[in-house]
């Protein structure tokens, strides 16, 4: 059984505040780029709007492992691919409600009604 170490109460609560999310994909000389995520469960999920080759998303496809930055602290994640559905709509509802602004609700609902958008879905895990 795959046991999945949570992230301390006050990461969450600072992924769950913060708009924008540090990443770095995969283990190369990547960059730390900001991208949205949510908190579901108190576990992290992102999604990616482009699924482009060379971008964040397909990196960490090919390798998995990465970096956040989060309350001025690197954390090293693992991505995992959510596939159930109960969760998807779950990140659905999260995206909506974090990223409500009227600029945010076009990528809202981008992320919600595009197949590819919301098959992009991942987990990123404590390493």
């Amino acid at each position: 059984m795959n046991v999945r170490r949570p992230f301390p109460p006050k990461i969450i609560a600072a992924l769950r505040e913060g708009k924008i999310l540090g990443i770095r994909a995969g283990e190369g000389p990547h960059r730390i780029i900001g991208i949205w995520a949510v908190v579901v469960r108190d576990r992290l999920f992102v999604r990616s709007w482009s699924r482009k080759a060379g971008g964040w998303y397909r990196t960490l496809l090919e390798d998995p492992r990465g970096v956040i930055e989060v309350s001025g602290r690197r954390l090293r994640v693992r991505a995992v691919p959510a596939r159930s559905e109960a969760l998807k709509k779950a990140v659905d509802l999260a995206y909506r409600e974090k990223y409500n602004t009227p600029g945010a609700a076009k990528y809202v609902e981008g992320f919600r009604r595009s197949k590819a958008r919301r098959d992009s879905t991942l987990e990123l895990v404590p390493q």
